[in-house]
């Protein structure tokens, strides 16, 4: 695995995702410390997008707002 100052990887993001898309792995380090990892998604944990949507779904239902709407939760938490 290779590694890259933060500034360089700023500098150079568009070359290392091309390196990161093609199955490389490459950490990013400030003042020498390891901070990140570029590292291509893992196909198994991004799951089916109907089965996500179903859990999100199925989720709000058993989160209640409790008569408040979501814009006055919104507004609440603002001030």
């Amino acid at each position: 695995m290779d590694s890259v100052g933060a500034y360089e990887a700023k500098t150079q993001l568009s070359k290392l995702l091309e390196r990161v898309m093609k199955g490389e792995r490459i950490t990013i380090t400030r003042h020498g410390v390891p901070v990140a990892i570029l590292q291509p998604p893992d196909p198994g944990k991004s799951g089916d997008t109907r089965t996500v949507i179903s859990e999100i779904l199925s989720s709000r239902k058993k989160h209640s707002l409790r008569g408040h709407s979501l814009k006055d939760l919104m507004e609440e938490g603002r001030r």
